[in-house]
C-alpha cells in the first residue's frame, strides 16, 4: 500500500493513530505510528503526534512511502508448519524462539526463520514485523499464525481486533485451583515499578481469561486458559494476580531447577480463512519437555 490519502475527522476523540489505522486498514496501527513520527502524516497541515485526539473536521494527510528494503536477514531455521495456504502459515513455535527482533535477541527469530522460506515476505507484508498479527512469549510454545501477504495480514488483524480469533493454552500452575471453571477479570498495564512488567492495575486495559481445570497432580494443577483479550503477558499475569503463578515463570512467579521453563502452551487456534471465510481451528499437543514436567509430578 502506497501513495497519498486524505481523510476528513467525523467524529471527536479518535487517536490519530487509530484513526489512520482503521482508515487504512492494511497499515498495522505500529505501522502508522512509525509514519507519524516520520512527519508523513499531517493534520490541517501540521506534523503531529500519534496521541492527538481529532477534532469534528480535522483534514487528515496521510503519505505511505514504498517499503523500503527489510534488514532483517533470512536465517535457515527449522520451521515446524501445521497449516500453508496462499495466505497464511499455521506454525507450531518451539520454547526459546522469540517472535521476532528485539533488544536482546536481533537475530534467529521466527521472523527470521519465514523469511527464509518466504524470501519476499518483507515485501509484501510490513517490512518491519513481516507476516506477524500476534505473538507468543519466546519461552511459551505453540501455534503461531503468519500472513504471507498484506491483505492476509490486515484480515486476520482485524479478526483478532473484532476477537474472531478463539485461542486455547495449556498451563500448569502451583496450587490447587478451585473453583474447576473460572473467569479472571483485572485490568492490565504496565508495572510502575518494573517497567519491564506487566501488572493488574486499576488503569490498565480491560483483561478478561476463562480457565477449566483439566486435572490436578498433587499441589499443581492442569489448566485450560480461553484469553478473551489478548494483553501482553495476560495469562501470566492474570494467574499471578490470583496467588496461582504458571509454574517455571520467573518474572511472575519463581523458577525452579524442577520446571526446564514456563509451563505455558498455545495449544488450539480457531479463526476464518482469508482466502473463503471458513472456521477452522488446528491444534498442537503437549510438546516433549512439557509432557516430562506432567509424568515427573
Amino acid at each position: 500500500m502506497t501513495g497519498e490519502y486524505s481523510f476528513v475527522a467525523d467524529v471527536a476523540g479518535p487517536r490519530l493513530d487509530k484513526f489512520v489505522g482503521e482508515r487504512c486498514p492494511e497499515l498495522s496501527r505500529t505501522h502508522a505510528q512509525q509514519l507519524i513520527e516520520g512527519g508523513f502524516v499531517t493534520v490541517n497541515g501540521k506534523a503531529v503526534k500519534s496521541s492527538l485526539k481529532l477534532n469534528p473536521g480535522d483534514k487528515i494527510f496521510v503519505v505511505i512511502p514504498p517499503a523500503s528494503p527489510s534488514h532483517l536477514e533470512a536465517e535457515n531455521i527449522p520451521l515446524k508448519i501445521i497449516y500453508e495456504d496462499a495466505d497464511i502459515l499455521v506454525v507450531d513455535k518451539p520454547a526459546g524462539l522469540a517472535v521476532h527482533p528485539a533488544p536482546g535477541h536481533p537475530s534467529h527469530t521466527l521472523v527470521n526463520a519465514v523469511l527464509n522460506y518466504l524470501p519476499g515476505l518483507a515485501q509484501d507484508t510490513d517490512s518491519l514485523r513481516p507476516g506477524i498479527v500476534h505473538r507468543l512469549d519466546k519461552d511459551t510454545s505453540g501455534l503461531i499464525l503468519i500472513a504471507k501477504n498484506r491483505l492476509a495480514q490486515a484480515n486476520l488483524s482485524q479478526q483478532f481486533k473484532n476477537r474472531i480469533v478463539k485461542k486455547s493454552y495449556l498451563a500448569l500452575v502451583k496450587g490447587k485451583l478451585a473453583p474447576e471453571k473460572g473467569v479472571i477479570e483485572a485490568a492490565i498495564g504496565r508495572d510502575r515499578s518494573h517497567r519491564q512488567r506487566m501488572a493488574v492495575v486499576s488503569k490498565g486495559r480491560e483483561a478478561r481469561t476463562e480457565y477449566r481445570v483439566i486435572k490436578y497432580y498433587g499441589n499443581y494443577t492442569l489448566l485450560e486458559i480461553k484469553p478473551e483479550t489478548g494483553r501482553t503477558h495476560q495469562i501470566r499475569v492474570h494467574l499471578a494476580a490470583i496467588g496461582f503463578p504458571v509454574v517455571g515463570d520467573a518474572t511472575y512467579g519463581l523458577k525452579s531447577p524442577r520446571f526446564p521453563r514456563q509451563f505455558l502452551h498455545a495449544s488450539k487456534i480457531s479463526f476464518l480463512l482469508p482466502s473463503t471465510g471458513a472456521r477452522v481451528e488446528f491444534e498442537s499437543p503437549l510438546p516433549p519437555d512439557l509432557e516430562q514436567v506432567l509424568k515427573e509430578n
